[in-house]
């Protein structure tokens, strides 16, 4: 099993969910990491010649990180010869890239990073995990670079000088003309150039595949001394790297990869739930359920139900947030535009700040994740349903306080004009009457029967004008 793409474990978040809720000190019996061996079986003769085999597929985030630390300290744990990524990705976020990269830096298990199956990529942090493993290998028809940090606005080249020749090659004519984004450029062009000196590859690519974005193919690669060998399958890879001596923590190790046992390590339960909630549109939404859950429960106290939810949600999803590149005034604005449509269905300002919260919901969304990577921006469609949804919901509330405000009176004082009594006594001028099963005082200007049936024309503080209605009140 690999780690893949955010996306494509959303399906299985109900199940996961459940896990966190109900299971949140559950320890798998066979460990964090499961061993499924994918070639052949460990047996007892060899518990120590083995390889292990991990599969990283769709982009590098806080899930992949956690998945290959644990790998690391299995591998180590198991005395493992060498252990493998099989890699294909578009890149990822810097700060979990970092974290694999000093993880394989300190591993004491070679690592030896595969760029496959065929028409698979190691582009933008693939390249640097590829740059810090002992073995850098690739499949035929594969491709690496591209690893100028995705943050990084697009680059413009400095106006040329007048008679300066066309041809020639500035190295500095990629770079962007901000100090930060120079900054950002410059600090990744010397980390990778540190992994690739360390292991003796090609440096001057690496600085070119972080200020060019420059991209190549494996042959191209093997040619420039990128990579140290292109294989088919794992198999051809345990061959060739058989006899080569990598530098593992300071020590010269000779590999010993004949005959060697493949175990495939598939993610645990916490990995794969860590995938879920950290792809920033499941993020998102639990976000909104935990904030509208919390609402529920405060208009109707003692609901239980939406309170509970919504805690678990909302710390989920800050939880989330923590691991993910968030740009806080995104947040802010989306419990803003929050507050402005619960503001607008309690006090209706005829949508004022109905729209306003929409406004600040969709722009909230849009800026929320501060980050270009695939794999790791709020879905646009899904930003799109949800202002959408918002604004049809502003559109009831509006209606329903248009209906009200023309609606009749049927509560209050001023439903009292027009309504219909009983005169208790015959009065001239002073009396009693029954209106709405209340006694008040009356003032009229006809004379009235007991029992007469009257309609009130007015209010005045405490007492009623009425006058005469149609006849006599039966029973009375």
């Amino acid at each position: 099993m690999s780690i893949k793409s955010p996306g494509s474990l959303i399906n299985r978040l109900g199940m996961y969910f459940l896990m966190a809720v109900f299971l949140p000190g559950f320890v798998s019996a066979q460990g964090e990491q499961q061993a499924a061996p994918s070639d052949q079986k460990t047996t007892a003769d060899q518990p120590d010649h083995r390889a292990v085999l991990v599969d990283v597929q769709g982009p590098i985030g806080p899930a992949t990180t956690d998945f290959l630390v644990n790998s690391l300290e299995h591998a180590a744990a198991q005395n493992a010869e060498l252990l493998i990524i099989r890699l294909d990705t578009p890149g990822g976020l810097d700060a979990s890239t970092r974290d694999i990269v000093k993880a394989i830096l300190n591993s004491p298990v070679p690592v030896a990073t595969f760029v496959a199956p065929e028409g698979a990529r190691a582009a933008s942090a693939g390249t640097y995990i590829l740059y810090a493993s002992h073995i850098a290998a690739m499949s035929p028809a594969t491709n690496v670079g591209a690893a100028t940090p995705v943050s990084i606005i697009p680059t413009k080249a400095p106006p040329r000088k007048e008679g300066q020749a066309g041809d020639e090659k500035d190295s500095t004519a990629a770079d962007p003309v901000d100090a930060m984004s120079r900054k950002a450029i410059n600090d990744a062009v010397a980390y990778v150039r540190g992994l690739a000196g360390k292991h003796n590859r090609n440096v001057d690519w690496a600085e070119l595949a972080v200020r060019e974005a420059a991209s190549i193919t494996a042959k191209k690669a093997l040619e420039i001394g990128v990579i140290d060998l292109i294989a088919k399958d794992i198999p051809d890879l345990l061959e060739q790297v058989h006899g080569k001596t990598v530098n593992v923590q300071g020590r010269d190790r000779v590999m010993d990869t004949r005959s060697l046992l493949v175990e495939q390590l598939e993610p645990g339960w916490k990995s794969e739930l860590l995938a879920v909630i950290t792809n920033p549109t499941m993020a998102y939404l639990l976000l909104l359920i935990g904030v509208y859950g919390l609402m529920l429960e405060g208009y109707n106290p003692g609901a239980i139900l939406p309170g509970v939810v919504g805690a678990i949600c909302l710390l989920i999803a800050l939880y989330a947030f923590q691991m993910l590149p968030v740009n806080y005034a995104g947040l802010a604005l989306i419990i803003l535009g929050i507050i402005l449509m619960i503001g607008e269905a309690i006090a209706p300002s005829f949508g004022v700040l109905g729209i306003g919260g929409i406004i600040s919901i969709v722009i909230g969304s849009i800026i929320l994740i501060d980050t270009d990577v695939p794999g790791y921006m709020v879905s646009r469609p899904l930003i799109g349903a949800i202002a959408l949804t918002s604004a049809l919901g502003l559109m009831a509330i509006i209606g329903i306080a248009m209906k009200a405000r023309y609606r009749p009176v049927v509560s209050g004082r001023e439903q009292l004009v027009g309504a219909e009594g009983t005169a208790l006594l015959a009065f001239d001028n002073q009396g009693d009457v029954f209106v709405h099963s209340e006694r008040w005082n009356a003032v009229t200007e006809a004379p009235l029967r007991e029992g007469e049936v009257i309609i009130v024309t007015g209010i005045d503080g405490l007492t009623l004008k009425v006058r005469p209605g149609d006849g006599q009140v039966s029973g009375t």
